[in-house]
């Protein structure tokens, strides 16, 4: 796996003359922060050696490199899910890459399911924790030049880009929320009893991504910042669909590419 990380991050290099210092993963419906980026360079997954391809609508599949923020960043528009059938390990496989390629800081979106009743459509809540349901993806044998054996996850969203982030949202006037998000393997949208299970164990979201990549940026000692963009409301009892998380998620854009934008210039 090592040996591969390394040839990707090559690869990269060869067609990219750039250095960045944040990583940027961009969920369902919320790729159009790029649009906000001074674009460097543009690379299609499909064109990376070893770099698994996006298959769910909503996710372009592309490695874009530019400005946002006064930093130098590299966003993925679209990542890559365990449903779709790739291993643990193939989902963290980019955020392994973009530590080789330089990257300081992790900043993670989705769109996700609000189970905490006091939320509500279009809310961005700022991940304080996590609760982790998708396979983990450091089983397996251990890279001690990735991390240790045993990564301790006290703290998986940093502490202090979280104050930072509520500094930019007070001067932004958006409206934050802030609460624990629970990864689920997915395809299926949880039943009205799931939803209601999460939320005793103490979710306030659910979604099927970001706690793989998460876990994986801890085990490199990569501080992580991320938001769920509350798209649907689980307890409800309304019917999801993708569509209209994908709606939802470009309503609420804005508001997650302003934090972001902030955010970035304060660190």
């Amino acid at each position: 796996m090592l040996e591969q990380i390394k040839s990707t991050a090559s690869f990269i290099r060869s067609k990219v003359n750039f250095v960045p210092q944040v990583g940027i993963i961009l969920g369902t419906g919320l790729g159009g922060l790029v649009d906000n980026m001074d674009i460097k360079y543009t690379l299609d997954y499909k064109d990376i050696p070893g770099f698994p391809v996006s298959t769910v609508e909503g996710h372009k599949g592309r490695l874009i490199f530019g400005m946002l923020g006064g930093k130098k960043v590299v966003a993925m528009q679209g990542r890559f899910h365990y449903y779709e059938g790739y291993t643990p390990q193939q989902v963290v496989f980019p955020v392994r890459v973009m530590k080789f390629l330089g990257i300081e800081f992790l900043f993670v979106s989705n769109a996700s399911g609000g189970v905490n009743p006091a939320f509500h459509i279009g809310d961005v809540m700022i991940i304080t924790d996590h609760i982790n349901m998708i396979p983990n993806p450091l089983i397996g044998p251990n890279e001690a030049e990735l991390g240790v054996r045993f990564p301790d996850m006290s703290e998986p969203y940093s502490r202090q880009l979280i104050e930072k982030a509520g500094k930019v949202a007070l001067k932004e006037n958006i409206k934050i929320q802030y609460g624990c998000y629970l990864g689920l393997t997915g395809p299926t949208y949880e039943t009205k009893k799931e939803y209601g299970f999460y939320r005793v164990i103490g979710a306030d979201a659910v979604g099927m991504s970001t706690t793989p990549e998460v876990i994986a940026a801890c085990h490199m000692r990569i501080p992580v910042f991320a938001v769920s963009i509350i798209t649907n409301m689980g307890l409800s009892g309304m019917k999801s669909t993708h569509e209209e998380v994908q709606a939802e998620g470009s309503k609420a854009e804005l508001k997650m590419t302003k934090l972001f934008t902030g955010l970035l210039e304060l660190i």
